[in-house]
């Protein structure tokens, strides 16, 4: 087989706030097709960086009361590490704010310039009369013009997938005031884009994005491209547009950029060592490959505009472009800024990263359907597969080996099962380059499957106590730890620390693709050790609990951000049952940060409540005292226990948290109305 040379990319995480399931979703999907490819001997460069321009990044240092760059470093620390914990093999993980994106995008700009593709013209922007800056996309939300659906933020609807602009939001607010925007004019620059929609007709179908895909961007190729606003004014944080003092190239224009500029960084700093060199990938005509990977959220950046633009400046374009859908739950996209996720180091601080690896790698698929996370299916999934198939192999077959054998295998397999299951090697191949993984997993576990189904019908734990027929023992339970080499192998790629441990208990060289088809006989293993241990569901209750706790990340601006306030009935207002309450009895909760836990008397009943009042008070000075209560809150089970309740409280956080105390006269379990 040829060796091939392939650079890889995620999308860019935006630095404002920590990596949750969703972000690990495509990585994890990228690692997998990156070190599938790895094992068959091909280069491939896995990159990625943190996009960090925007409004969002410049307010949330602002509020910091730190510089956007101490900032940017900061959550660029915590995502490498993240993504480290989850075994995601980066070669470099970079910052777009980086003076090799700057000089990428000055070059790139200049050339669509110097083509006659910029073309200046004025346009009445959303400015934010309160905050008194122009709006980014991300932080105007309101009704998509097209379907109808409200909370859509200003540059494209989830619902339906149009694009438009922020002007033509139905009933459009601030998502950082509130405010209702104003229009003011403003010189904006554009990229020609209008010019190759029949550039881009072909393209999108090339081969280089799968069919359904190329199907969705039809639409909007036949409706026709609107030139592309490139540019934002100030104050924003990101790279001054040359020549154009008070200009600032939008951050969609320099993160596809941003790719670039993390394997320059990488190739200047390793290049020489290993050859590999930046031009090589970036000319036109070359024969090395460029994939990305993304979400279908984002495929008319990387799929429309991102082409254009390398086509212009006479660089090369993807060699393919692998576009997911959304992790979901209960139909909902997983979205830091919609509170739906997961956090990474919540899930880290819980359960082994390879159990989620495997679980989304179930759920992966070449097309975009949306993947609904549902962590009872989870549960049963890693346990079922990974350990009750997979890992009860080893553990069924070595302890015979290792106690009757001194540790060695027989001389040669009793079963072509073995040679059976060294030929599914290509289909599953094909099946890991199409992206197709949860077709892969069913065709592994299906090898799986017939192998406990030969030790069973075979019974060496039988067979063991019977005089002769050691030899019967020690064949079938070396056909097993052959199989189970072979199962580990194919996946290495999704299970990269399971693979180096069975490696060790196999006491082989890492495993590659080639050597699948190569059998262990007289080899003699090491003892086993229990590679994966089953989920206990209390540990994703528990998982559950903490996310409970936490605080939901900053607004991103690249994924969106609060659609505001939302506005409910009187009549369900009305069902929020206030009532007095006296605290009887009030404690510190061990291992908890901001709560405390109280005991309240409604009158003819206690409950047990967990309030985030720590920093603001000592329970010694609660017992006694009056406060209100929603009494008809669901209890909710948490990490300490269940709280029965809520007690209301205001003020800004912290140290100023102010419980609402009745007025005297008042008696546990009066109604507040």
């Amino acid at each position: 087989m040829e060796k091939r040379h392939i650079l890889v990319t995620s999308a860019l995480p935006n630095a404002n706030g920590a990596i949750h399931l969703g972000h690990l979703l495509e990585h994890i999907q990228t690692d997998i097709w990156v070190r599938f490819q790895r094992m068959r001997g091909h280069l491939c460069t896995y990159v990625c960086a943190d996009d960090t321009h925007g409004t969002a990044t410049m307010l949330k240092a602002e509020e910091a009361g730190i510089p956007a760059e101490t900032l940017i470093e900061q959550i660029r620390s915590q995502h490498m590490q993240d993504f480290s914990d989850f075994h995601i093999s980066h070669d470099n993980y970079y910052s777009t704010h980086s003076p090799e994106n700057e000089a990428l995008s000055g070059m790139i700009y200049q050339r669509l310039q110097e083509a006659g593709q910029i073309v200046k013209r004025s346009v009445n922007q959303l400015y934010d009369p309160e905050q008194e800056l122009f709006l980014a996309d991300r932080f105007i939300v309101g009704g998509c013009p097209n379907c109808k659906t409200d909370g859509q933020y200003g540059d494209n609807c989830e619902a339906c997938g149009a694009t438009y602009d922020a002007t033509d939001l139905i009933n459009p607010r601030s998502t950082i005031s509130g405010a209702t925007p104003v229009l003011k004019e403003s010189t904006h620059l554009f990229f020609a884009l209008s010019n190759f929609t029949d550039f881009l007709k072909q393209w999108t179908r090339s081969g280089t994005l799968h069919e359904q895909v190329a199907n969705k961007l039809a639409e909007w190729l036949d409706a026709g491209l609107q030139d592309w606003d490139i540019s934002r004014d100030a104050p924003y944080f990101g790279f001054e547009i040359p020549g154009e003092p008070g200009k600032y190239f939008y951050v969609w224009l320099d993160a596809p950029i941003g790719y670039m500029a993390s394997f320059k960084n990488y190739c200047d700093r390793v290049g020489n060592t290993i050859d590999i060199k930046y031009d090589d990938y970036w000319k036109p005509d070359s024969d090395f490959e460029v994939h990305h990977f993304i979400g279908k959220d984002i495929i008319n950046f990387h799929a429309l505009f991102w082409p254009a633009m390398l086509e212009v400046a006479k660089l090369r374009k993807p060699t393919r472009i692998h576009v997911h859908g959304f992790a979901t739950v209960k139909d909902q996209k997983m979205s830091k800024s919609r509170g739906l996720f997961i956090n990474a180091r919540q899930y880290l601080d819980h359960l082994d990263p390879e159990y989620m690896r495997y679980y989304l790698a179930t759920k992966l698929t070449g097309t975009i359907d949306d993947m609904e996370i549902n962590l009872d299916d989870f549960v049963q999934r890693v346990n079922s597969d990974l350990v009750g198939k997979l890992v009860n192999i080893a553990s069924r077959c070595a302890g015979f080996i290792n106690s009757k054998f001194d540790g060695c295998l027989s001389a040669a397999p009793s079963t072509d099962l073995v040679k059976d299951a060294a030929a599914a090697s290509e289909t599953i191949a094909e099946l890991y380059e199409a992206d197709e993984f949860g077709k892969a997993i069913r065709e592994i576990m299906a090898i799986a499957d017939r192998t406990n189904e030969y030790i069973d019908a075979n019974k060496p734990w039988v067979l063991a106590k019977e005089a002769g027929k050691e030899a019967e023992v020690q064949n079938v339970c070396s056909d097993g730890i052959n199989l189970f080499r072979i199962l580990v192998a194919y996946l290495k790629p999704i299970l990269p620390k399971l693979a180096e441990n069975a490696e060790a208990f196999l006491n082989v060289e890492p495993l590659t693709w080639n050597s699948i088809g190569d059998v262990l006989t007289d080899h003699k293993i090491n003892k086993f050790k229990p590679l994966l241990t089953r989920i206990d569901s209390d540990r994703v209750e528990q998982m559950i609990a903490a996310g409970d706790q936490a605080e939901k990340p900053p607004v991103d601006e690249a994924e969106g951000a609060d659609p505001g306030l939302a506005h409910i009935d009187f009549d369900d207002f009305a069902k929020v049952d206030l009532r007095i309450v006296r605290i009887d009895a009030a404690s510190h909760v061990e291992g908890a940060d901001k709560l405390l836990q109280l005991t309240l008397d409604l009158g003819d009943e206690k409950r047990n409540v967990f309030a985030g009042i720590k920093a603001a008070y000592d329970p010694a000075d609660l017992v006694g005292k009056l406060t209100v209560m929603v009494a008809n809150l669901a209890p909710r089970k948490m990490k300490f226990g269940v709280s029965e309740g809520m007690v209301l409280a205001a003020g800004p956080g912290g140290k100023e948290i102010f419980l609402l105390s009745p007025d005297n006269g008042a008696a546990p379990g009066m109604k507040v109305s």
